[in-house]
């Protein structure tokens, strides 16, 4: 398998809803009794903090490619 870049975002985004699909078989199972409104905005949360850190990733990325390309330059 070839190397890849981490990618924090997508951590964050598979961690929570794997959060969100074991709280849902445990609801299923009877185990938990969860109403539906506590795991949505806990969903939502998560995706958007999911977000949030993939863009500041990204944006962090991008200026350090920008340094090295100007320093490379001259």
């Amino acid at each position: 398998m070839r190397r890849h870049e981490f990618q924090p975002g997508r951590l964050i985004a598979g961690l929570v809803l794997l959060a969100v699909g074991v709280l849902s078989l445990l609801d299923a199972t009877g185990r938990a009794d969860l109403p539906w409104y506590a795991v949505v905005p806990m969903a939502a949360g998560g995706l958007t903090l999911a977000m949030l850190v993939g863009m500041t990733t990204y944006a962090v990325r991008r200026d350090r490619r920008e340094r090295i390309s100007e320093s490379s330059e001259r």
